[in-house]
């Protein structure tokens, strides 16, 4: 959980709060009227978030290449040899639409 102080407390308070973050590990939220303004964070902190950004979007041409594949793949029938061959005792069938 992060720590949240106005900005007004904040600008008088600034070096206690980086040492905080830097030392302490915490995470600070400079809030204006309640809500949240801006956040303090260990430049470790800012890093791995990065880090985090670059494989999110590294990873959603990834999933979108899986799933145009697998749009693709058709269903065939398997031939009575390859179901004797590797065991298969039930064959799947579609439910008849009709």
């Amino acid at each position: 959980m992060a720590y949240e102080i106005p900005v007004t407390q904040a600008r008088a308070e600034l070096a206690d709060l980086i040492n905080r973050v830097v030392y302490g590990g915490e995470r600070v939220v400079v809030t204006r009227h309640g809500k949240p303004l801006v956040a303090l964070v260990s430049a470790d902190d800012l890093r791995r978030l990065e880090e985090a950004a670059e494989l999110v979007e590294l990873a959603e041409p990834a999933e979108e290449q899986v799933i145009s594949a697998v749009s693709t793949v058709r269903e065939v029938a398997s031939a009575p040899r390859e179901r004797q061959r590797f065991g298969i005792a039930a064959e799947h069938r579609r439910a008849d639409p009709t």
